[in-house]
């Protein structure tokens, strides 16, 4: 489903979207070959659980390739990613414990309601910034939960 947001989004600002499947360890490298040849501009790399298993190397070739790369999960910022924007974890656990305190005390499952987060964190990695010759505006680092340094 994410995905299939972010194409829209993609499309409603004219940005056209490269697919990079990854669906194991031996995808991962000519994916960001894949990503050279197609010119792409950055990535945005899905919270997915091979991504995650190879995480570093993801970081190591966005680093090696010098592609700007928006993560789903801040622990690939602090393997040395970009930058990251997902939901805030704490939250999420606030909001199930609260779902498992219902349902503890009688309520069916079937009649919660499904919840979104309202709350997600921004991580921006400085060092990341400089090694990639970026700049990131004011606005977005005053927006950041946390800027790395």
């Amino acid at each position: 489903p994410l995905l299939k947001d972010i194409e829209a989004t993609a499309r409603a600002i004219q940005v056209d979207i490269v697919r990079l499947g990854v669906q194991g360890a031996g995808d991962v490298e000519p994916a960001f070959e894949t990503a050279r040849r197609e010119k792409v501009g950055g990535l945005v790399v899905l919270r997915d659980s091979v991504l995650i298993t190879h995480g570093t190397k993801v970081v190591e070739l966005a680093a090696k390739y010098r592609l700007p790369a928006m993560y789903g999960m801040r622990e690939f910022v602090d393997a040395g990613g970009l930058m990251s924007f997902e939901p805030s974890l704490p939250e999420l656990y606030r909001r199930a414990a609260g779902l498992v305190h219902k349902i503890l005390a009688g309520v069916r499952p079937a009649d919660l309601p499904v919840e979104q987060s309202s709350r997600f964190e921004l991580v921006v990695n400085m060092k990341a910034v400089r090694t990639l010759g970026l700049t990131v505006p004011d606005s977005v680092l005053l927006r950041a939960d946390q800027v790395i340094e």
